[in-house]
């Protein structure tokens, strides 16, 4: 318990907030999606106003600072003024960028916000990762027969980047992209396998009931996920946790992803890193494989 308190301390007010937005009750989510609106307005607002503006009352305000690990509001009030000024500092962007995409934004405006939220997600993702939870995922993959891998939607596009990376050193790896095809496959895992379950809400029940049968079937299960304490975080062995961010204009499926990519990038090159002389050298076959496959310099289509 004093682990997890110290890891959340460790992370930044926003950061916290996201991740702990699966456990609240609707009258507390209902605030955290106001602060995470616009976090330096709200970091102005008394707790009444907080509460009227977010159409609930003091008391939910008050059981959603605890929930995110404040003692006091003005503690979160000051934490959501230092981190806002911070990331505005860090990224030189305008107060205006942490507002969602609105009918009046320029293709210039849409760039900015973009390229400022995937840059944010991957840099908060960066903070809460845990290098002790990937070394164990490392070493698993590493020393494993087969890795099963299954998402659904972009979780499925990642899995398959993350199929591709490791058939590229040579592991035996697999991105089932239909559900039933995906749990008969994990069914026949044993205890030298590994089940890899990607989802960023981790309430995706195709993918949690995937982990549920590799588990059972006695492999090691590893989730991607942005939510540790949700049914697929609770499910696997290893939990590698995201920070992407939402909004109602880009949803999980833009930030997670690139959230999702980092973690598999990280991942891919600890397991290469593992067996490095062998990694290297399955990679330079598998580039000169392809290598005859490119049209020469200077040559056109017609």
């Amino acid at each position: 318990m004093e682990q997890e308190l110290n890891t959340q301390a460790s992370r930044t007010v926003l950061v916290r907030i996201r991740a702990a937005l699966p456990a609240l009750r609707p009258s507390e989510r209902s605030v955290a999606e106001l602060v995470l609106a616009d976090p330096s307005r709200a970091a102005m607002l008394s707790i009444g106003d907080l509460a009227e503006q977010g159409g609930t009352s003091t008391t939910s305000v008050v059981r959603f600072y605890r929930k995110v690990g404040y003692r006091g509001y003005s503690e979160l009030r000051l934490d959501l003024a230092r981190e806002t000024a911070r990331e505005s500092s860090a990224s030189n962007a305008p107060a205006a960028i942490y507002e969602d995409i609105n009918p009046s934004d320029s293709l210039q405006d849409i760039v900015s916000k973009i390229a400022f939220n995937e840059t944010m997600s991957i840099a908060d993702t960066a903070q809460v990762l845990d290098v002790d939870k990937l070394a164990s995922a490392v070493e698993v993959i590493s020393r494993s027969r087969k890795i099963d891998i299954f998402g659904v939607g972009a979780g499925g596009l990642v899995g398959q980047d993350l199929q591709q990376k490791l058939h590229r050193i040579g592991l035996t790896s697999f991105n089932w992209p239909e559900v039933h095809v995906a749990l008969t496959s994990a069914a026949l895992l044993d205890g030298a396998g590994v089940a890899v379950g990607i989802s960023h809400s981790g309430t995706t029940v195709d993918t949690v009931d995937f982990l549920k049968a590799g588990k059972e079937a006695g492999a090691t299960t590893v989730a991607i996920t942005n939510h540790a304490d949700s049914p697929l975080g609770r499910t696997a062995d290893i939990v590698l946790s995201t920070a992407a961010r939402e909004t109602p204009f880009r949803p999980g499926a833009m930030g997670s992803r690139i959230a999702q990519m980092m973690v598999v990038d990280c991942l891919f090159v600890g397991v290469a890193q593992h067996s490095y002389e062998a990694s290297i050298s399955a990679l330079r076959k598998t580039h000169a494989a392809v290598q005859g496959r490119k049209l020469p310099r200077g040559h056109g289509l017609a």
